[in-house]
């Protein structure tokens, strides 16, 4: 029978320990978070994720700007933040405007305050084994995994997707966690293949279903980091998720799955960001 990941359940014990946690800090930890533009799936995530710092006890901060703000401005907005003695985590809603070079306002964050973990100091610790602020979404990834069981030593693992938010940190992860790692992008030849012999499939593409569940292999678990709204209004990940639910041994759903521990993560950074601030 396959397992389901339920990240909400698991977010939620993770949370409900942090709020305690918090509880015996000095001053409660301060999360700022920048949105630029009106984007709807943007100002969703937002919402979400202020809802939960404020219901953990956390100073939440939300800085909105127009989508014609200069990166300039957006800079200043950050140079501030830095420079905030109340503020522990600062996170830059992604996609930023076309206009705005995200590299720079990504190395603009101090990387003690890096709560996203994208920053080139986080990403090159990681890099090298010895992480510090680990990307939230391939962090909760990890979380879900350990939970669930699944013993990762020696296992095949194929991660679809090569982004440095999702698909490059979370191959490190599983590669340091002893597991053989495929990593497929848009120019790979034969990504079905490497999903049919993979123990753990993790798909970061942002294609709706594109992993097609006759490729998963008896008994694999897999991971859908895909969020896609078709036209009829129905969110889906980029995982076949029906046929892919019958052959596998667990299984994310979307939504309820890697999405939830996406925002505990943030919170867990923002924490321990602050724990090292106060000392």
């Amino acid at each position: 029978m396959t397992k389901i990941l339920d990240g909400k359940a698991l977010a939620s014990k993770y949370t409900d320990a942090l709020r305690e946690k918090v509880q015996g800090l000095k001053r409660a930890p301060g999360l700022a978070v920048v949105l630029v533009g009106e984007d709807p799936a943007s100002q969703v995530y937002v919402r979400r994720k202020g809802q939960v710092a404020e219901k953990l006890g956390f100073l939440h901060r939300q800085i909105d700007l127009p989508a014609t703000a200069s990166e300039a401005e957006i800079l200043a907005v950050v140079d501030q933040l830095n420079e905030d003695s109340f503020i522990d985590g600062i996170l830059v809603q992604l996609p930023l405007p076309k206009h705005v070079s995200t590299v720079r306002v990504m190395d603009r964050i101090a990387p003690e305050k890096d709560a996203d973990g994208f920053t080139a100091v986080s990403s090159g610790k990681l890099s090298q084994g010895r992480p510090e602020i680990v990307a939230c979404t391939p962090l909760g990834v990890m979380k879900l995994l350990e939970e669930s069981g699944v013993a990762l030593d020696g296992l095949e693992a194929v991660v679809i997707g090569r982004s440095n938010i999702v698909g490059r940190p979370m191959a490190q992860l599983l590669e340091q966690a002893h597991c053989t790692v495929t990593v497929c992008h848009s120019r790979s030849r034969n990504i079905e293949g490497a999903v049919r012999r993979a123990d753990v499939v993790v798909a970061a593409v942002g294609r709706p279903e594109f992993v097609k569940g006759a490729w998963i292999r008896e008994g694999a678990v897999v991971i859908d980091v895909g969020m896609n709204r078709l036209s009829d209004g129905r969110l889906v990940g980029d995982v076949e998720y029906s046929a892919a639910a019958a052959r596998a041994g667990a299984i994310t759903p979307v939504p309820g799955g890697v999405g939830p521990m996406t925002i505990a993560m943030l919170m867990n950074n923002t924490y321990e960001a602050s724990v090292r601030r106060q000392g």
